[in-house]
């Protein structure tokens, strides 16, 4: 598995899914090699996958494809070549034809609408643009986590993908852990988001600062390249002490107990396909607000707020105060439908199915 940060998961959905689905596979005995754009990681295996410690150039312009170029170096060279290559993310693309002249099969997943990203405008999103057409020629499968990204892709390039979403954890409500924020289960709304603009960050904390709410509203994230965008954000809370901006939280405990405790869980992400921040919550029983985009309708299926303006957010925090069960209410009937839709066992038989297929030239 190529082209991610690696396991331990860590930090997005590309690794919570090589994580899921890897430790899964080599349950079933197959052999699972992860390369992991961290040099200074000491782990070699982790339940069960081999990890490949390889380094990246750290620019934003740079990190994923030099690191992927590494991993693609190793993979054509060891003397265990895999059989299968996964490379996630069509940044990459341009390592496809290694892979290929070395005879190894490979699948793509695509990811959302890279080039609508804000960080990537001009030159970067041009260039994705030109990756995604370039992977979808040169894979000899591609891996779409969601319908709406499935559909681009026949329409824009005519070429058929594999539908294979993430899958949700299903998190218990224990709240012993919220006492060290000073918070109360049910008394605060919840925003986890990388901070740039396509995830609206900055919408939310100012529909939330014209709102009524009496409640807190808690937003984890940051933006390790973007310090215009987190300085937007600061601005919009200055001065409104109900807004606590945590920054990045890696405490997995925590940050679970923040999704199954909240009032409200606001999603703000408007360009990825199947995202796991949204598939978090809803496995925690959150009750979700959605932003209004395709994708995010698509996974949460009719149990959900959505908002498009500032205005509307403001609206929905203080609908879901006013009526605290009808929103517990959303909450569970997401976590329902996350449980009976999205399994990360049936998400594994999918990668495992495409795998073996493609190592035998199926």
């Amino acid at each position: 598995m190529i082209g991610t940060r690696g396991v331990p998961a860590r930090y997005g959905g590309f690794e919570t899914a090589v994580e899921e689905v890897g430790r899964r596979l080599t349950a079933r005995g197959h052999e699972v090699t992860v390369y992991c754009r961290n040099p200074h990681q000491t782990l070699t295996s982790y339940q069960g996958m081999r990890l490949v410690n390889l380094p990246a150039i750290h620019r934003r312009h740079l990190e994923t494809l030099s690191h992927t170029a590494f991993s693609v170096a190793h993979a054509v060279t060891t003397r265990h070549r895999p059989d299968v290559a996964v490379v996630f993310n069509a940044a990459n693309a341009p390592l496809l034809p290694v892979l290929k002249a070395a005879g190894i099969p490979m699948a793509v997943h695509v990811d959302g609408l890279e080039w609508k990203r804000g960080k990537w405008a001009g030159a970067g999103a041009q260039y994705y643009r030109r990756a995604e057409k370039w992977s979808v020629h040169m894979a000899d499968a591609l891996i779409a986590d969601a319908h709406g990204i499935a559909d681009h892709i026949r329409d824009a390039h005519g070429r058929e993908s594999i539908y294979i979403p993430y899958g949700a954890p299903l998190v218990g409500p224990g709240y012993e852990r919220l006492t060290m924020l000073g918070l109360l289960p049910h008394r605060y709304h919840l925003v986890v988001a990388r901070f740039a603009p396509e995830n609206h960050v900055k919408e939310i904390v100012t529909g939330f600062v014209s709102s009524p709410a009496r409640s807190p509203l808690i937003v984890v994230g940051s933006a390790p390249y973007d310090d215009e965008y987190t300085a937007e954000v600061r601005a919009a809370a200055d001065r409104d002490p109900r807004i606590r901006l945590l920054g990045s939280v890696w405490d997995q405990e925590l940050l679970d107990q923040l999704y199954a405790n909240a009032l409200s869980y606001i999603h703000g992400h408007s360009v990825g396909g199947t995202n796991p921040s949204l598939l978090r919550a809803m496995g925690a029983g959150a009750p979700v607000t959605a932003f209004d985009a395709v994708f995010n309708h698509e996974v949460v299926n009719g149990h959900a707020r959505y908002w498009s303006e500032p205005n509307e957010v403001a609206l929905a925090v203080a609908g879901d105060e006013s009526d605290v069960v009808a929103a517990l209410e959303r909450g569970e009937k997401g976590r329902d439908y996350a449980e009976l839709t999205y399994r990360w066992d049936e998400v594994a038989d999918e990668y495992e199915q495409l795998c073996l297929r493609l190592a035998r030239g199926m």
